[in-house]
């Protein structure tokens, strides 16, 4: 495909999504078709999945991440493809990284790992890095209530998950979120246009 695909990862309120926007924009002023995207996506799916997080319904361990395929399976299908088909930068806050490092807090990593060894790899995946105490604080400037998985015991092992599989996939890379937001997102341009030579 003629297109890059670039997935931001990492704990809550590391600035996954700041980062993601910075770099949409840093993109689209030097003339780049960019499409930024997120998961859980906005459609019937991502609804539910963030109805769960939020506790408004609950469910099984199983089926929470059997949602969360479904509902990449069906981004992936009707918007990434396409857009990198058409040879699009697509951004994404969050993709199967995420989904399988807060998994892991209860369920096997090498199911987790099976359920998305289906979807299409990214070019580049960026891990932002902050301490689980760092996220609360931050979490808690920004919202009034704290989603499923946002308490520091649970958040420390997310982000060891997280830096574990840092290791396992190519083009991944760890960036230190508790600088500045400029200077992360300059650490971030670099890699890009190095990586991508754009």
């Amino acid at each position: 495909m003629k297109g890059k695909f670039i997935v931001f990862e990492g704990i809550d309120g590391a600035g996954l999504t700041t980062q993601a926007q910075l770099l949409e924009k840093y993109l689209r002023e030097k003339r780049y078709d960019v499409v930024l995207t997120k998961e859980p996506t906005n459609n019937l799916i991502g609804g539910l999945i963030r109805a769960a997080l939020k506790k408004e319904w609950t469910t099984s361990n199983i089926t929470l991440q059997l949602l969360f395929s479904a509902d990449r399976a069906h981004h992936v299908e009707k918007e990434i493809i396409p857009a990198l088909k058409d040879g699009k930068i697509v951004i994404s806050d969050r993709y199967f990284i995420s989904t399988i490092a807060y998994g892991m807090i209860e369920m096997e990593k090498d199911w987790l790992k099976l359920i998305n060894s289906k979807f299409l790899l990214p070019d580049l995946i960026f891990i932002i890095d902050v301490p689980a105490s760092v996220s609360i604080e931050r979490i808690r400037g920004s919202r009034f209530g704290f989603e499923l998985f946002e308490e520091i015991e649970k958040l420390e092992k997310v982000r060891n998950n997280f830096l574990e599989l840092s290791k396992e996939y190519e083009n991944c890379f760890v960036i230190n979120g508790n600088k500045s937001i400029e200077n992360v997102h300059k650490d971030i341009v670099k890699i890009v246009e190095e990586k991508l030579k754009l």
